[in-house]
């Protein structure tokens, strides 16, 4: 007598139209999940039409209207929460989700979180830390996927790295655990996929570190043209780019990351993005060689 089928579970993926989320939703792919057992939940469904071409189910959800969230998690199993950019509501926001999430019996949820959140000066912190304590709360089965910096925070800044001829930062010595949207998508989806038992609890993630020094001679490396870095204090830094037209707060608040920088808060020896990955994390040469294209 033949075995009686399994079916697969359905898998989840908030803000899957962003840049991390979309990325999710292919690495879910990727890995041989069925398009009928993805879903993206997005605010806007107009804009996930590529998806929805793809077979991938889209669901309306806005993490600031709380009724359309119980709807989108109908049925789902696994639940990847990636993060709202909106720093002033986003604890809010994730509660809500994570709220839905436990009303629907979701089985397992994954949440992008930032790395060292838990003893980290960051200014991004603080809202991690809520949303961490928030699932851990909650009772659901969850792991957080604690990211360090994307390599295209610097890479998409490329073209003004070579007219400048200069990276100008507050960073110093500090060393800098990036890596790719798409490794930190595929390390998500590692998560998502494995088994529930082994995934749990808290994952720090980064690439292979450098300065931005070291960034600084990769790109003239890649290049040929050169680029040296220039360093300055926190204040000096938010001087020069509410100077170069950005508003202040935005200024100070750029600057401290790179004073976070500065104290090492940025760097980790863990091997665990590589381990979910199942192979190294894409070189920092390579990240900018592709910028290039």
């Amino acid at each position: 007598m033949s075995s009686p089928v399994v079916p697969a579970p359905s898998f989840a993926v908030t803000g899957a139209t962003g840049h991390l989320g979309r990325l999710a939703v292919d690495a879910l792919l990727r890995r041989g999940v069925p398009a009928g057992n993805v879903f993206a939940l997005v605010r806007d469904p107009e804009k996930a039409k590529d998806l929805a071409d793809l077979g991938v189910g889209i669901r309306e959800a806005d993490y600031d209207r709380p009724d359309t969230l119980g709807p989108a998690l109908e049925g789902i199993e696994r639940l990847l929460l990636v993060s709202s950019p909106d720093s002033d509501n986003a604890v809010r926001q994730h509660t809500a989700v994570i709220d839905a999430a436990d009303a629907a019996d979701v089985g397992m949820v994954v949440y992008t979180s930032v790395i060292h959140a838990d003893e980290t000066e960051l200014v991004l912190a603080p809202k991690h830390t809520e949303t961490e304590d928030v699932l851990q709360g909650s009772g659901l089965p969850f792991a957080v996927a604690r990211n360090g910096w994307y390599t295209e925070n610097y890479t998409a800044r490329l073209d003004d790295f070579l007219a400048a001829g200069e990276i100008v930062g507050a960073a110093g010595d500090g060393r800098i655990s990036a890596a790719t949207r798409a490794d930190y998508a595929e390390a998500a989806v590692s998560l998502l996929t494995g088994d529930i038992a082994d995934q749990q609890g808290y994952w720090e993630l980064g690439g292979p570190s450098f300065t931005l020094s070291e960034l600084a001679e990769t790109i003239t490396g890649v290049t040929g043209t050169t680029v040296t870095y220039r360093d300055l204090s926190v204040e000096e830094f938010a001087d020069h780019l509410a100077g170069a037209g950005m508003d202040r707060a935005t200024a100070e608040f750029v600057a401290a990351l790179d004073g976070s920088a500065a104290r090492g808060e940025l760097e980790t020896d863990s091997p665990a993005l590589e381990n979910l990955l199942g192979r190294a994390p894409t070189p920092l040469v390579d990240a900018v060689r592709a910028a290039r294209v």
